[in-house]
């Protein structure tokens, strides 16, 4: 299976960005964000449930964050608004098949002040 991020940029604060990810190969069960910032653990952003379209965020995020996704398509966004400093990271989209979990490339958020 193959994930494809996109939608990453240089924002500043208070800006909006849709980061994308589109898979392939594989039926997931779940699909998700994570995000890395430097000098940082790989963290959890939002998950959502490909059959059921449940979602669940960081604390961090809420309200700020939505997380939506088209199954047909295998395809995830997240939407990002009211965006802050604390945000830059590198965002990386992860999905949960039966058997194994797949992430892909990452794509950057820089935000600055």
């Amino acid at each position: 299976a193959q994930l494809v991020e996109s939608g990453g940029g240089l924002v500043q604060a208070g800006d909006s960005l849709r980061l994308s990810c589109a898979g392939s190969g594989s039926t997931f069960v779940t699909m998700g964000w994570f995000r890395q910032a430097p000098g940082k653990q790989r963290e959890l952003v939002a998950t959502i449930t490909t059959a059921t379209g449940n979602t669940n965020y960081a604390e961090s995020v809420k309200g700020r964050f939505t997380i939506s996704g088209d199954s047909a398509e295998n395809t995830i966004y997240l939407q990002v608004n009211s965006l802050k400093p604390e945000d830059t990271a590198v965002y990386y989209c992860r999905a949960q098949g039966r058997w194994s979990a797949y992430w892909g490339q990452g794509t950057q958020v820089t935000v600055s002040s």
